[in-house]
């Protein structure tokens, strides 16, 4: 048996109730493991609310760290006693003990503790993958600006602590001077309170009129069009959250008049939908955290028990850096 967290119907933080459930034995392609922390995630938000629309009852939780306690067959890069830790489809993770497909799972360095590996997984493959992957016409080169929002947060942190490792001047935004400051000690060159200032002027300031090869925005509804006026001729929009809500549908034809510039909408999960593909960037990630380059910063844990009020701060942004759940 495991604890877990259900919602039988969408709804706010109420609906994540506690529930004792039976758990099996792994089958073809699949892993039973044993959670020693969970990450919380935005995402979890957009699947408790239905904005990502569940099938009820539902689990939610993308990402944890643990120990396998057994594997199905063809499973061949992870075995009984292996540490690892993980972002996968499907939802899942507030959990004590859960069988999953062992696809995304990687072994976790021993240099990395449980609780950095629940917090790095989903938001540090996502910082990866947008800052190797997804990158504007002619790639990204040492000393491009780019224009990061939300730069406190999880994914926000650990994306400014990448950009400066790769020499990019990460223009990030977040909506307090505390969080402004954090954003900036962890490698963002410029930093734009958008609570105190218009961020879109402040851009065109620090670029000399330029622009920015690519916006990185996780905001949606409230940054969509100030980040389009944001991009350099052929610049990359490149979407890839809700938090202030969908995107209003656009007519294609302003992409030109802004300098013929792209829009693109990233997942993760597109990315890491090979098993080849998903021990690649987590290698690079990795790599990246045992040699100090990204610290990964928990400054928050809460009890499974007290999933509710998680969800409740993190939606109140109240928080910064990455969320874990004990257990």
């Amino acid at each position: 048996m495991s604890r877990a967290i259900q919602i039988d119907q969408h709804g706010g933080p109420e609906q994540l109730k506690i529930v004792d459930v039976q758990v099996g034995e792994p089958g073809p392609g699949q892993i039973r493991i044993r959670h020693k922390a969970v990450g919380l995630n935005f995402i979890d938000v957009y699947h408790r609310t239905g904005l990502y629309k569940l099938d009820m009852p539902a689990r939610i939780g993308m990402e944890a760290s643990g120990i396998v306690e057994a594997v199905g067959e063809g499973v061949t890069h992870l075995k009984p006693g292996d540490r690892a830790a993980y972002a996968s489809q499907p939802p899942g993770s507030y959990c004590e003990v859960r069988v999953m497909p062992a696809t995304t799972v990687c072994k976790l360095p021993d240099a990395i503790d449980f609780d950095t590996g629940a917090a790095m997984m989903l938001k540090g493959l996502t910082a990866q993958y947008l800052l190797r992957r997804t990158q504007p016409q002619g790639g990204l080169k040492e000393g491009d600006f780019v224009l990061f929002h939300a730069a406190a947060g999880g994914v926000g942190l650990i994306a400014c602590q990448f950009a400066r490792a790769m020499g990019l001047k990460l223009i990030g935004t977040a909506g307090s001077d505390a969080k402004c400051e954090l954003a900036k000690e962890n490698g963002a060159t410029h930093v734009i309170n958008y609570a105190k200032e218009d961020f879109l002027p402040r851009v065109k300031e620090i670029t000399g009129g330029k622009g920015v090869k690519v916006v990185y925005d996780s905001v949606g509804k409230d940054t969509w069009d100030k980040s389009l006026d944001c991009l350099s001729p052929f610049g990359l929009m490149a979407s890839f959250g809700n938090a202030s809500g969908a995107v209003p549908p656009f007519a294609p034809g302003i992409l030109g008049v802004k300098g013929s510039i792209y829009v693109t909408r990233q997942t993760l999960f597109t990315h890491i939908a090979t098993r080849e593909a998903a021990q690649e960037m987590a290698d690079d990630l990795f790599g990246m955290v045992t040699s100090g380059k990204v610290k990964i910063h928990i400054d928050q844990r809460y009890p499974l028990e007290q999933v509710q009020q998680a969800h409740r701060d993190l939606e109140a942004r109240k928080t910064t850096g990455c969320t874990i759940l004990t257990l």
